[in-house]
C-alpha cells in the first residue's frame, strides 16, 4: 500500500486546472510545440504535497514526446492494447502514449529539486462512447496500466471541449476515485 491511499480530497489551484485545460485544448487544435509529438492528445503529470489527508497539485508537468513507438515500448503496448483496450474511432496502434524515459526523468529530477512528490499522471478522454458519453471513467486499459503504481490517474474529460472536467482514481481503479477541489 502507498501513502497516497489515505488520500481523500485534492486540492487543485483553478490556475493549474486552467494550464490543463489550455493544454488540452492547444493539443486538439493541432498547435504542437517544438520537439512535440503530433498527436491530438494531451498527457502529462501532476505534482504536489500532502497535507494531511488531503494533497495539494503546485506543478503540472505536460510531457512532449510519446515513445509509443520506440522498441522495446512499442511492442510492450502492442500486447497490452491487444489484450485490455476496447475498441474506438482511433486504431489501436495510435493509443497508449508512453512518456519518453528520459523525459520523465527531468520531471522527477524537477520535482526532486522543488521537494515535490509525484501525485499522477493526466490524460484525456475525447470520444463518447455508448453507455460511456462523458468519458471521464478509466477504461480497464487505464486501470492495466496505473496497476502498482502507487499513482493517481487523472483523466480529463475532453468530449465537450467547452465543458471539461477532471476525476481523479487510485492507480485508475474505478472504485477507488478521489474527490477533486477546484479552488481559487
Amino acid at each position: 500500500m502507498s501513502w497516497l491511499t489515505d488520500i481523500d480530497q485534492i486540492v487543485l489551484p483553478s490556475a493549474k486546472w486552467d494550464e490543463i485545460t489550455a493544454h488540452c485544448r492547444r493539443k486538439l487544435a493541432g498547435d504542437f510545440l517544438q520537439g512535440e509529438s503530433r498527436i491530438k492528445r494531451a498527457y502529462g503529470i501532476l505534482a504536489g504535497v500532502q497535507q494531511g489527508h488531503q494533497l495539494h497539485v503546485e506543478l503540472v508537468l505536460p510531457v512532449k514526446k510519446n515513445a509509443r513507438n520506440d522498441e522495446p515500448l512499442k511492442s510492450y503496448m502492442d500486447a497490452v492494447m491487444t489484450e485490455h483496450a476496447v475498441a474506438s474511432t482511433t486504431p489501436l496502434s495510435k493509443r497508449g502514449w508512453i512518456t519518453d524515459p528520459a523525459e520523465l526523468m527531468e520531471c522527477y529530477a524537477r520535482c526532486d529539486r522543488e521537494n515535490l512528490q509525484i501525485l499522477g499522471t493526466y490524460h484525456m478522454h475525447i470520444v463518447p462512447w455508448k453507455g460511456d458519453p462523458i468519458r471521464d471513467t478509466p477504461t480497464l486499459l487505464d486501470t492495466v496500466l496505473a496497476k502498482e503504481s502507487n499513482l493517481f490517474s487523472f483523466i480529463i474529460s475532453m468530449v465537450d471541449i467547452d465543458k471539461p472536467s477532471m476525476k481523479a482514481f487510485y492507480e485508475g481503479v474505478i472504485d477507488q476515485e478521489t474527490s477533486i477541489i477546484i479552488q481559487e
